[in-house]
């Protein structure tokens, strides 16, 4: 199908997280020659996806990677940019695709879809013992902090003795909510039963474990530097660690700017630990322990099946960026375990699914099915659509890629029998879906940031579903 002039083309996105608000305002401005009116559906009553609910709340960066967003979801909606044609973008909080709304309705009032899913379940670590009571998945722990509206309102820290498997900035986040004092999380925007669980914490000492070296941290060094800021926390590490022999790193990685500055902040908790031990500076009361060369095999229990320690083999450099075993085994006591190893993706209703990556099968965007073929009028960015890598920089490109594709497919798109934009807002109502807007955003907002202001803090996060949406929804 061909549009021309002024005829609009309509255009669904499945999730109001980064990637689907860029690829929003992405294509609202991408030079073309017709109109664009752009809907974003979101399971949650409110946006930003990850930023909202799978960041540690202590990131004041993150505010203005929210502003950006809001930025977008509130533009005018008749001017999208100097180059775009007019059109607009609208959000629909509380809107479950597959269940509220599926593939025929955006296929009847549509000419595509972007699905910008993302992936909030834990990557699979497969070792035995890993179901134990007291092995949680960092992707649930987040959910908890950040107040998603769809976990629990309690979490079980009751551990004096903790450790985290993984060596990226997922595995920081959990450490440091971990090991991070309650008080001194009174200026984020916590709710109130999280500081509740947090200020009974009972940590001592987190245990936090990585396969590889220092220098193959996949931390940023600003995560890392925060984490050796928290206040009343020592940073413990082994002098073994630093001393194996690693071509790898010398001919390698020392060239990369981030590790140096990287070896550089560890470097600096090495000579305070000597300082610490030599009398010279005062022990905290909790100890966050680095270990490196150290893969986990088993998680240790004890006869009621909890979990009572992480077995560990010791590594060694390969010399070429890998590492090899050495048949050196060490057991850890701690009396809770979290993963950290990665993100995966959620199938969707009658969308095909990579069961091995945890992603919609694609070609630049372009979903694909089973057998290579492309499905016309669907695509995907963000994490579905590549996996849980890279950050908002990466997002953006990646927005722009399947957008590409997009334009470009314009004579296979679907050819909608419904195109009046009033026509979704009364299917949701006659399906009785009490979905929320972008005024109901602000609303929401608003009444949070009264929340703060009433404890003497910036915001306090209102976590239960059907409180979002009624104070959304002005009821």
């Amino acid at each position: 199908m061909t549009l021309s002039g002024m005829e609009k083309m309509r255009l669904a996105i499945i999730g109001a997280g980064p990637a689907g608000i860029y690829a929003a305002d992405l294509m609202k401005k991408a030079e073309r020659d017709f109109a664009v009116d752009i809907d974003l559906f979101e399971q949650l009553p409110a946006p930003y996806g990850l930023v909202r609910y799978g960041v540690s709340p202590d990131h004041p960066r993150i505010k203005g990677v929210i502003t950006a967003l809001r930025d977008v979801l509130d533009s005018d909606d008749e001017h999208g940019g100097e180059a775009a044609a007019p059109g607009s973008i609208r959000y629909f909080g509380n809107v479950r695709y597959g269940q509220d709304i599926v593939l025929d309705d955006l296929k009847h009032h549509y000419h595509a879809v972007i699905f910008a899913t993302g992936a909030i379940r834990d990557a699979v670590l497969d070792i035995p013992g890993v179901d134990a009571e007291g092995s949680y998945g960092a992707a649930d722990f987040v959910s908890w902090f950040d107040g998603h509206p769809d976990v629990p309102r309690t979490w079980p820290l009751e551990a004096e003795q903790v450790g985290v498997i993984g060596n990226g900035n997922v595995a920081l986040d959990v450490s440091r909510m971990l090991i991070k004092h309650a008080d001194d999380l009174l200026p984020t925007d916590i709710p109130a039963n999280v500081y509740a669980g947090l200020q009974a914490n009972p940590i001592a000492e987190l245990h936090l474990f990585g396969r590889r070296g220092p220098a193959y941290v996949k931390f940023t060094p600003l995560e890392l530097r925060e984490l050796g800021e928290v206040r009343d926390v020592d940073m413990i590490v082994d002098e073994r660690d630093f001393d194996l022999a690693d071509p790898y790193v010398e001919e390698t990685l020392l060239k990369n700017k981030q590790v140096v500055v990287l070896t550089r902040i560890m470097n600096a908790w090495r000579e305070e630990q000597r300082k610490r031990e030599a009398g010279e500076i005062e022990p905290a009361s909790r100890r966050l322990h680095l270990h490196f060369w150290s893969k986990p095999v088993e998680v240790v229990t004890d006869e009621a099946g909890r979990v009572s320690g992480l077995k560990i083999e010791r590594t060694a450099p390969d010399g070429e960026g890998g590492v090899v075993d050495t048949g050196e085994f060490e057991v850890i006591p701690m009396r809770a375990l979290y993963r950290a190893v990665g993100y995966y993706g959620s199938p969707l209703d009658e969308i095909p699914f990579d069961d091995v990556h945890g992603v919609i099968p694609n070609r630049e965007g372009r979903v694909i099915d089973a057998h290579g073929a492309r499905l016309a009028g669907v695509y995907a960015t963000g994490w579905i659509k590549r996996g849980p890598t890279g950050l908002i920089g990466r997002t953006k490109s990646d927005a722009m890629e399947t957008l590409e594709c997009v334009l470009a497919d314009r004579d296979s798109w679907w050819a909608p029998e419904q195109t009046d934009p009033a026509a979704i807002p009364a299917l949701l109502a006659q399906r009785g879906v009490p979905y929320t807007t972008i005024d109901g955003w602000h609303r929401l907002d608003e009444h949070e940031l009264g929340l703060g202001e009433a404890e003497g803090r910036e915001r306090i996060k209102v976590v239960p579903r059907d409180e979002m949406t009624r104070i959304s929804r002005g009821e």
